[in-house]
């Protein structure tokens, strides 16, 4: 064994207590780093023939890296849908690492965990036991994996087996939506559908919600073609809703798959004052949700939830490996799931979900659509802004009260002002044809007090920009 590794593992507790004395205070400072900034890192560091120990490398680190440091978790940072890091699930998280448990091993606690977990998250989200749930690493691969199971049942329409003979015997499968999400037609793209084949129906008037009469009108003229619908529960500029219990409704007469991304509204089922959002959910036929947004757990963290899972043990069964045992007669995770070995990544969830409950979550979820709404109202009774669209949920959509041939030129020149304050995180969007900002508050530490902050920053970067073009 390498000296230094044997050093490393003579003195583990003072690697950790360094480990842990740096984290502390990274987090104990947390309010005060730049939510996002733009960093310049000389990456300098070749790999070295002797290594120089982990308590070196963690000082290297430090020096390389301690500067350029953001606060992604911290409670203004409105960017991506990116939830902070409960404490408890911080806990879950370093002892997933220390542990390195295989979850699709089915001797290790990891499976009994995972297999916990998805019960508590269907008890905090109120759906259907009959739902077969696993953890994967993002709602990319979620839509991912529903996708890819809805291809296969679109196949069956045809007589056709996708798993087993390929794409190529369901060609121009078509894949329909409002308003989906990118990792939608990314997924398409890995899962060889292609791009082209996405139809984006039509969308009601001043909304992202599919206008339930034209998708009607789009099966009627398809009907007899095996189709995947994607609703939305949650847009990423406005977190609108499609009407689910319609689309219910419709897949009666039309019958086609509806997978519904509901990656981060989801979290609205832990409200009772806007799980009727949801309403028609636990009919789909498969379920993204993403656990590293509003679940506030660490990267990276998932769920796919299906009522077919024998049809999704065809797609990903790993086939062919004696030791792994029979899917038919065993159950295991790596026979539902694109990975085979998978971090222990329920853990984090687990801990948090225990540790606060369900009105632990309902008070988060609420507080965060609060505080949207209270943003939202400064920006609308604000004359140097424009709110694109009412605060639905969690997100606030808005512009700058610059004409139309300056309104681009003025929003770069002020989100890139507001970001590189270090107050704030936003990021830039396109709305119904205008350029646009998005701010997305899913931290269960955003407060008031940060509305307010940022609220008062914006107010000056938007005079200066705006007084440099014509008001609207």
């Amino acid at each position: 064994m390498d000296t230094k590794l044997q050093d490393d593992l003579k003195h583990t507790d003072q690697l950790l207590q360094l480990t842990k004395d740096f984290s502390s205070k990274f987090l104990s400072a947390i309010d005060k780093l730049a939510a996002d900034k733009e960093i310049a890192v000389n990456c300098r560091v070749s790999m070295p023939d002797s290594g120089a120990g982990g308590a070196a490398a963690l000082e290297m680190f430090r020096q390389q890296y301690g500067n350029s440091l953001t606060a992604p978790a911290g409670p203004r940072y409105w960017g991506f849908v990116t939830g902070g890091v409960t404490p408890a699930s911080l806990m879950g998280d370093w002892l997933t690492s220390a542990m390195d448990l295989n979850s699709s091993d089915k001797t290790s606690a990891a499976f009994y965990i995972e297999t916990e977990t998805i019960t508590l998250l269907k008890e905090l989200l109120g759906l259907p036991e009959s739902f077969l749930g696993c953890f994967v690493t993002g709602a990319t691969m979620s839509n991912f994996t529903g996708l890819a199971v809805g291809r296969q049942w679109a196949g069956l329409q045809q007589g056709v087996d996708v798993a087993k003979d390929g794409v190529a015997v369901l060609p121009g499968l078509k894949v329909i939506s409002g308003t989906p999400h990118s990792s939608v037609g990314k997924a398409m793209s890995m899962l060889g559908m292609g791009r082209s084949n996405m139809v984006y129906i039509p969308v009601v008037p001043g909304r992202e919600q599919v206008d339930v009469a034209a998708l009607e009108q789009y099966l009627l003229a398809h009907s007899g073609e095996p189709l995947i619908c994607v609703a939305n529960a949650g847009t990423v500029n406005t977190v609108d809703f499609d009407d689910i219990a319609a689309l219910v409704k419709l897949r009666e007469r039309y019958p086609f798959w509806l997978h519904v991304d509901a990656a981060f509204g989801g979290f609205a089922a832990c409200s009772d004052q806007w799980k009727h959002l949801l309403a028609g959910w636990e009919q789909a036929d498969s379920i993204t949700i993403d656990a590293h947004k509003w679940l506030n757990v660490p990267y990276d963290a998932a769920m796919i939830f299906c009522r077919h899972p024998q049809l999704q043990s065809v797609v990903f069964q790993n086939a062919g490996a004696a030791y792994l045992g029979d899917p038919a007669e065993q159950f295991n995770f790596i026979h539902y799931v694109p990975e085979n070995s998978r971090r222990a990544r329920a853990l984090p969830a687990w801990f948090s979900l225990l540790a606060y409950g369900k009105n632990g979550y309902r008070q988060l979820v609420e507080n965060n659509i609060n505080l949207a709404g209270q943003l939202g109202y400064l920006l609308e009774t604000d004359s140097r802004f424009v709110l694109l669209s009412p605060v639905r949920l969690c997100v606030v959509c808005f512009t700058l009260n610059v004409a139309p041939p300056d309104e681009a030129r003025a929003v770069s020149e002020f989100l890139a002002a507001l970001n590189g304050s270090g107050v704030a995180c936003m990021t830039a969007t396109v709305y119904q044809g205008r350029q646009a900002i998005r701010a997305a508050l899913v931290n269960w530490r955003t407060t008031a007090k940060d509305v307010q902050l940022v609220y008062d920053t914006m107010k000056i970067l938007a005079e200066q920009v705006v007084n440099k073009y014509s008001y609207a």
